[in-house]
């Protein structure tokens, strides 16, 4: 009889109980076997009649074996991929459907068979400075680039309740990236591994910051800019050069926002990443993503859930299955009523003056 002492941890029991049943079947086939072969006549007679016989128990007793240790297989694979799908979700979380009148829709697509995040990172939120977002692409995919993204948007999430301007913002993403680069490097000295990828890993990321009205600010370190949708097409956001990518070089000193003019009620941000833009169809041409976004703006209604469908169908149609490269869309809507923000229609979308 099994005794457990009072002060054992919680869960020895269940466990062990657990472990004890799943020996139960496998352990009564065996003993199946075992006494055929020790007492049952059949199992002693050399004629071929009883060794058909014999084989026969035996194969079923295998085969019974078999069965067990292979759903009990399953059953752990479809346990752990249950773990691995909370965990990705708490890592790269289903945006809310609204944050402060802005309509949002988000999609992910890995590049990795099995996986539902990867090198790409998304998040929105509301704080007391405006509506906050950020959209990034790690350097390569899988689970590295996965421990990178983690680390970039656990610094945002904070960051972006706290500072006050988003140059403090991106200040502090670059100094979780470091530490975390700099940490994975001493993981790598730790194993014996000559080579130093960490070295090399960058990051890109857009910032950016939607007031009340409407106005929109950016900060921009080597991404795609996004695309504003209105009912004549899809512009960009802004055309200003962007700063270096997050890794191989430190920020400069001053960080200049970007404004980018005023999200009008109605217009829609397309934020992407560079797998949107850089898919490949059979004979190598690249999914025209602005031509896709022109034909949505133009379709009613325009919705952020209506704009995501029309480009993923039209993205798989181009590459006819899967994208090659990690693929993140976040989609922000408008719809927020206000006076001030009508009487902006003059105020230029794409204006780049520093701050």
């Amino acid at each position: 009889m099994i005794r457990f002492k009072p002060g054992a941890p919680r869960g020895v029991r269940p466990r062990l109980l657990s472990r004890v049943r799943s020996l139960a079947v496998p352990t009564a086939w065996g003993a199946v076997a075992v006494v055929y072969r020790l007492t049952c006549p059949l199992a002693q007679d050399d004629a071929i009649g009883a060794r058909l016989v014999s084989s026969a128990v035996l194969c079923t007793a295998g085969t019974g074996i078999v069965l067990h240790i292979r759903r009990r297989m399953l059953r752990e694979v479809r346990h752990a991929r249950r773990i691995a799908e909370a965990a990705q979700s708490v890592l790269l979380r289903p945006p809310p459907p609204r944050v402060d009148g802005l309509a949002v829709a988000a999609v992910h697509l890995s590049a990795d068979r099995g996986a539902r995040i990867g090198g790409d990172l998304y998040e929105v939120t509301a704080t007391e400075h405006g509506v906050r977002a950020v959209i990034g692409d790690v350097r390569g995919h899988g689970l590295g680039a996965v421990r990178t993204g983690a680390a970039v948007l656990g610094s945002f999430r904070e960051a972006a309740h706290d500072e006050p301007d988003l140059a403090g913002v991106l200040r502090r993403l670059e100094r979780a990236l470091d530490r975390h680069l700099r940490e994975q490097a001493h993981g790598e000295r730790d194993i014996g591994d000559g080579a130093t990828p960490a070295a090399e890993e960058f990051v890109t990321v857009l910032l950016l910051e939607i007031l009340p009205d409407g106005e929109v600010r950016a900060l921009n370190c080597g991404h795609p800019w996004p695309y504003v949708l209105t009912g004549a097409g899809a512009e960009p956001l802004a055309v200003a050069e962007p700063l270096p990518p997050l890794g191989p070089f430190p920020l400069p000193g001053e960080l200049p926002t970007t404004a980018c003019g005023r999200l009008l009620p109605g217009d829609t941000l397309v934020l992407h990443t560079d797998g949107a833009e850089e898919a490949r169809d059979a004979e190598g041409r690249f999914f025209p993503l602005r031509g896709v976004l022109a034909e949505a703006a133009r379709e009613c209604p325009q919705t952020p859930q209506a704009v995501l469908r029309t480009v993923l169908a039209a993205l798989l149609r181009h590459t006819a299955g899967p994208p090659k490269d990690d693929v993140a869309l976040l989609i922000l809507r408008n719809e927020r009523c206000s006076p001030s923000a009508h009487q902006s229609h003059g105020v230029p979308r794409s204006a780049t003056a520093d701050r």
